[in-house]
C-alpha cells in the first residue's frame, strides 16, 4: 500500500477545511497513493461550544463528508477519514467522535465512534471535557480493504492497551490513531506510545495528526507518523500541514511476527489474586 498522511491545522469553518481535505485527496492521488489518513476532528476544531453546535450536524447532513466521498470517487482513492465531530443519532443534543473509512467509489466501508474520552485538566492551565459534550463509543471496529484489515481508534484510546489487543486478535494488520495531541502530551508520549502499539502486536501504525495554533487557540503537536512493525519510523511530519508519503510492504507484517510470535503467545487473563 502506498499511504498518503494528511498533516492539518484544521479550523472553525467547515466549508474551509472540506476544500483542504479535497485539496488533500487530489494531492494524495497524484502522489499514486491507494489511501489517505487525516487527522481527527477533520471536519471542526473550535472549543468554542456555542459556536461549534451552530456548525455540527447528523451525518447524513454533514458537508465535510459528503465532500470527501465526492473527492475521493474523483479521485479513485480509499480515504480513512480520521474523524468528525456529529449530533448522535440517539440523542440529538449529544454529539459523537465518529471515524470513517471510504473506499474509492466514495462508499463508506466502516464507521467507528471514539470509545475513550479525554478528561483532564493540565499544569498549563488548559481543561479539557469530552464527556460534557461527546457520548462514547461502544464497540472497537475493524474494516477489510484491499491491503489488509484495518483497526480503528482515535486520539485519547492510543492509551488503552486493551482496545488495540482486541483489534489485532480480530486479524488487523494495520492500526490507525488519528490525532490532536496537545503539545505537552505529544513531546512527552506520541512516540512511544505509538511505538509500543506497534511492537506489542505486529502491526503497521498509522497516526495523521492535528498541527501548530489553531483558529481557536489551541496548539497541537503534529509529528504524524507510520510505524512499521518493528517500531522502525517509516514516516514523520514535522509541525507545519502537507501530506507525507509512506510505502507500506505488508509482508513486513509476517516477517516480524516470525522473529516475535507474541500474537500466537497472548493468553487470556483472569481477575488478579489479591494478596495479603
Amino acid at each position: 500500500m502506498r499511504a498518503a498522511l494528511f498533516q492539518s491545522r484544521t479550523g472553525i469553518d467547515p466549508a474551509a477545511n472540506a476544500l483542504s481535505l479535497r485539496e488533500a485527496i487530489a494531492a494524495a492521488a497524484g502522489e499514486g497513493a491507494d489511501m489517505l489518513f487525516t487527522p481527527e476532528m477533520s471536519g471542526l476544531l473550535d472549543r468554542d461550544r456555542a459556536r461549534a453546535s451552530l456548525r455540527i450536524t447528523r451525518e447524513e447532513d454533514d458537508l465535510v463528508l459528503a465532500a470527501v466521498r465526492e473527492g475521493a470517487a474523483k479521485a479513485g482513492i480509499w480515504v480513512q477519514l480520521g474523524s468528525l465531530a456529529l449530533r448522535s443519532e440517539d440523542d440529538p443534543d449529544r454529539l459523537v467522535n465518529r471515524g470513517f473509512v471510504i473506499d474509492a467509489t466514495g462508499a463508506i466501508r466502516a464507521r467507528y465512534d471514539k470509545m475513550h474520552l479525554f478528561d483532564v485538566d493540565l499544569p498549563t492551565g488548559e481543561s479539557w471535557r469530552e464527556s460534557a459534550s461527546y457520548v462514547a463509543g461502544g464497540r472497537a471496529v475493524v474494516a477489510t480493504t484491499p491491503w489488509g484489515r484495518i483497526g480503528l481508534s482515535i486520539c485519547y484510546d492510543l492509551r488503552f492497551p486493551a482496545l488495540y489487543a482486541a483489534l489485532t486478535s480480530a486479524g488487523a494488520e494495520i492500526i490507525v490513531v488519528p490525532a490532536a495531541f496537545t503539545v505537552p502530551t505529544g513531546m512527552a508520549h506520541w512516540h512511544v506510545l505509538l511505538r509500543a502499539r506497534a511492537i506489542e502486536a505486529g502491526v503497521f501504525v498509522i497516526a495523521a495528526a492535528q498541527c501548530g495554533r489553531h483558529e481557536d487557540g489551541r496548539e497541537t503537536y503534529g509529528r504524524s507518523m507510520v510505524i512499521d512493525p518493528w517500531g522502525e519510523i517509516l514516516l514523520e511530519l514535522g509541525s507545519e500541514p502537507g501530506v507525507g508519503i509512506a510505502d507500506i510492504e505488508m509482508e513486513r507484517i509476517a516477517q516480524v511476527r516470525g522473529r516475535v510470535p507474541a500474537l500466537r503467545h497472548r493468553r487470556p487473563v483472569s481477575d488478579p489474586e489479591i494478596l495479603a
